[in-house]
């Protein structure tokens, strides 16, 4: 019996064009009730990563794919498939590396091997859409003598930045920022500073602050004014807004704010033509507002959440999807009881007559540092089997 065990140095979340280290751990357990322990042989052992693309048959058409015959794959082979027996297709994969070939481990030993690979910078972000999946994998493949092979998998999640793959570094590094009392490697060097760099565009990009009013009307006239700071957020932020009723002409009664993404399959790959979009609501705030003269809410968003993208297939985009509640007639109270002299109670009509409509301002949403990222992912760093 041999365990594997498979751990991600930073975290499980990455930015594409950064470099995904793993430390692969082959350790033969020395157990204490054994009473004849032996060496075992492992033939080779190799890693890959790939994207797994899954789309819904009600939702998506597809052209055939001939990658679906990689599923059924027998066991037995002594090929090393890194999607076999995955769902979807596999859209997007590195060059598989072999981590050693002919592998004797004692009693006890272990042994380690340090995989590390530059995420590819043009496939899609990490996704789970009610239309569309697509899932990262770092696949590790080891088979002992005349064994089966066994493949080991580590899900990780992947944020795509728009621009960094056309940043050029400076070529003179005696000009670029470094610490003088570490020895890096030239690949975790540039790794840092493309995180650094991304850290510094989404700062500079969602930091923009402008005024932006509009306002808030039916047929009727004007029911208040809505205001705005930023529209470009990252994920983890909260979108924060203010609303002005006092100059309004038409009482508002109530209102609700909801934090949406829309997801759209592009035309040429619609089952139905025509489909209508799928929205997914992560934070909402509704809110009774008559004589309320100002309101504001806050909205975050989930770091655990998909910036918007676009692919050949799928589009995914944010909005804030705003619901008013008007009065239909003259929003007076009732007098109940009291005269001059005496205290006055004033209470709510029993019947009114509404109005209602909605109104939706898209928000660009953008990614956040993956450190971040990670404190929240539901993938593990950590992950093992037994063979």
């Amino acid at each position: 019996m041999i365990e594997v065990l498979a751990k991600l140095g930073r975290g499980p979340v990455f930015l594409a064009g950064e470099v995904l280290e793993c430390v692969i751990t082959f350790t033969n357990p020395l157990s204490a009730s054994s009473t004849s322990a032996s060496s075992e042989m492992l033939a080779w052992a190799s890693a890959q990563i790939h994207c797994q693309f899954h789309a819904s048959e009600n939702r998506v058409s597809l052209p055939p794919s001939d990658g679906s015959k990689h599923d059924v794959q027998a066991e037995n082979e002594t090929v090393f498939v890194p999607n076999r027996g995955e769902r979807g297709q596999c859209i997007l994969s590195t060059p598989p590396k072999i981590l050693f070939c002919d592998l004797r481990l004692d009693p006890g030993e272990s042994k380690s091997y340090s995989y590390c690979e530059t995420l590819p910078v043009d496939g899609p972000p990490s996704f789970r859409g009610q239309s569309v999946k697509y899932v990262y994998k770092l696949t590790i493949g080891c088979q002992r003598v005349n064994s089966p092979i066994k493949l080991l998998r580590v899900p990780f999640r992947v944020l795509v930045l728009h621009g960094l793959k056309d940043y050029q570094f400076p070529q003179d590094e005696a000009v670029a920022p470094s610490n003088p009392f570490l020895e890096e490697e030239e690949g975790l060097k540039k790794d840092s500073r493309l995180a650094d760099l991304a850290t510094e565009l989404l700062m500079v990009a969602t930091s923009r602050r402008s005024l932006h009013l509009y306002n808030i009307s039916n047929t009727r006239g004007k029911v208040g004014t809505f205001c705005i700071f930023k529209t470009v957020y990252k994920i983890g932020e909260d979108v924060i807004g203010t609303f002005n009723f006092s100059e309004g002409d038409i009482p508002c009664l109530q209102f609700s704010v909801s934090l949406q993404t829309e997801e759209s399959i592009q035309e040429e790959f619609q089952r139905r033509r025509g489909q209508p979009v799928s929205f997914t609501v992560h934070a909402r705030h509704q809110e009774s507002c008559l004589h309320t003269a100002q309101s504001s809410f806050s909205l975050p968003i989930p770091l655990s959440s998909t910036p918007g993208f676009t692919t050949n297939i799928v589009s995914l985009k944010w909005r804030l999807h705003f619901e008013f509640v008007t009065s239909g007639e003259s929003a007076g109270t009732c007098l109940v009881r009291g005269s001059q002299s005496e205290a006055v109670t004033w209470t709510g009509v029993e019947h009114m007559e509404v109005d209602t409509f909605s109104w939706d301002l898209p928000i660009k949403v953008l990614p956040t540092n993956p450190i971040l990222a990670s404190y929240v992912s539901q993938f593990s760093s950590t992950n093992s089997i037994t063979i």
